[in-house]
């Protein structure tokens, strides 16, 4: 089911993604994919009624979009008589089910942590797909369509079997040294696991049983942990998705105008004058992915140095990234801006030159993407980051 709108508002990567995710689906099926686009509360009691279903069979979204588009769909199905089934989800634990004793949630990340790993999960589902599949030729629902091209190309391959190779290979060359270099972005040690996961190409479930005890399997269980968390985080306060969760921070002075705008561009477009943030902008730019110590680095610059919103780049994240996934962008966003949970202490500016010099320590990552680096083409820094942290303190102090 393409919903429109949710197509309209993706990046071009996130939409070829999920094209690219169908048609190998599609080939698994031996042609047998129904693709349906229109308003999910109006196409699915059609399909109903074509099929004659007594039950629809769901993975369940927790997101606030998900959860109000699905309340629709319930509501439009009560006329059918056809049951709504929400069966398991795209996370390890799934939002809501990890509380505190008193049954409230968790607002700091490593008592989750504890309670998340005490909880458990199920190991990987072995059930394979059943046979019983109906021929799409025989259902004539209003919205069916070819599965849409590709709108650009992409550097990841898409679908399960991409994500298993890719996971295998991972697990293989780089999981025994995730813990020491995953900072390291001229390293590329990064797993590039994310896209796969926001797509339901593999579940977390499948990656985790493949983590021994070593540090560096568990400091990868805990990324997983933190996206279990971000995503436990906005099912239970949603305006969290584009507003500040901590909101004694919402009267903090931000930059705004066409000063403001000039250096958002040159933040967007990669030429600040300083040389990992803008590295890490153009390799987002390039190929929908950013490693993600530089994605902290960037987006402290965003809103220390330049004082301007944290949604302004969190939109330019989503419109960017593969993967898109809500719940990490934005709260990943928030925890650099300092207005999150598990928020970093508003007193901590990330140093571009000396971050650079600590994670990039060659320079290898920098000339990767700035070819002109080093050269009187490469601009000079649009601010001067020691007074921008001294004026971004003092906001704070105001508050």
């Amino acid at each position: 089911m393409l919903d429109p709108r949710l197509e309209s508002s993706s990046g071009e990567r996130r939409l070829a993604f999920l094209y690219d995710s169908l048609r190998e689906l599609d080939a698994k099926l031996d042609g047998k994919l129904l693709v349906v686009r229109g308003r999910p509360d109006e196409e699915i009691p059609r399909l109903v009624d074509a099929v004659g279903a007594g039950s629809v069979h769901v993975s369940e979204d927790f997101s606030p979009f998900g959860r109000r588009r699905d309340d629709a769909v319930v509501t439009a199905l009560e006329e059918s008589g056809a049951t709504w089934q929400p069966v398991g989800s795209p996370y390890l634990v799934s939002p809501g089910r990890v509380t505190k004793s008193d049954g409230t949630p968790y607002k700091v990340f490593t008592p989750f942590f504890r309670a998340w790993r005490d909880h458990g999960w199920r190991a990987p589902a072995k059930t394979e797909a059943p046979s019983n599949i109906l021929n799409p030729s025989d259902i004539h629902p209003s919205g069916r369509i070819r599965i849409p091209a590709a709108p650009t190309t992409l550097d990841l391959p898409a679908g399960e079997d991409a994500a298993l190779e890719r996971w295998r290979t991972f697990v293989d060359d780089d999981l025994s040294g995730y813990e020491s270099d995953r900072d390291r972005p001229d390293l590329d040690a990064s797993s590039r696991m994310s896209a796969y996961l926001k797509f339901g190409n593999i579940h977390p479930r499948t990656m985790a049983a493949d983590l021994g005890r070593s540090q560096s399997a568990q400091a990868y269980l805990r990324e997983l942990a933190f996206r279990d968390f971000y995503a436990d985080v906005l099912y239970n306060w949603p305006k969290s998705l584009w507003h500040n969760w901590n909101d004694q921070f919402d009267d903090i002075a931000l930059d705004t105008g066409k000063s403001a705008e000039k250096h958002f561009d040159a933040w967007r477009e990669g030429r600040t004058g300083f040389p990992l943030v803008d590295a890490g902008m153009r390799q987002l730019s390039e190929t929908g992915f950013m490693h993600n110590r530089v994605r902290m680095i960037a987006a402290s610059f965003l809103v220390k140095d330049l004082h301007l919103p944290w949604w302004w780049g969190a939109k330019w994240f989503l419109d960017q990234l593969t993967d898109g996934d809500m719940a990490s962008n934005q709260h990943g966003w928030q925890w650099a801006a300092g207005t999150g949970t598990d928020a970093a202490p508003y007193f901590r500016v990330f140093n571009p030159e000396t971050q650079a010099k600590k994670f990039d320590p060659d320079g290898d990552y920098i000339r990767r993407w700035i070819p002109e680096f080093d050269t009187d083409d490469y601009p000079e820094p649009i601010v001067d980051h020691k007074a921008e942290r001294e004026e971004a303190l003092r906001r704070f102090g105001e508050l």
